[in-house]
């Protein structure tokens, strides 16, 4: 679920730094999905696909490749206005996000 061979790469596998960013990643992600669930909930569809698309290289960046594409699919939605299955691609979205954030959180305590 998580891959950080992209983050050791330009990090040149430094510690501190990839623990900067992980943490970083830790910081922001959770916000931007508080953000998204109001936009779905404000129906504002347009800050939504923004916020998604905000997302996508930092999950791109923690190697979360199955939450990137689920923003792309978001992105994607809001495009063709097929607003009726953003509810469930933020919800899948949303489980990825946490699940990954645990795997994190354990690679943060290793370092």
């Amino acid at each position: 679920m998580v891959n950080l061979t992209f983050l050791k790469k330009f990090t040149k596998d430094d510690p501190q730094k990839m623990k900067r960013y992980i943490s970083l990643y830790l910081d922001v992600a959770p916000r931007t999905f508080e953000e998204m669930k109001r936009n779905l909930k404000n129906e504002d569809w347009e800050q939504l696909r923004i916020n998604a698309h905000s997302l996508k290289p930092q999950a791109d960046f923690m190697g979360i490749d199955s939450l990137k594409e689920e923003l792309i699919k978001i992105e994607e939605a809001v495009k063709s206005k097929s607003f009726d299955v953003l509810e469930n691609l933020f919800t899948t979205s949303l489980k990825i996000a946490a699940d990954s954030e645990i795997i994190l959180k354990d690679m943060l305590d290793q370092f």
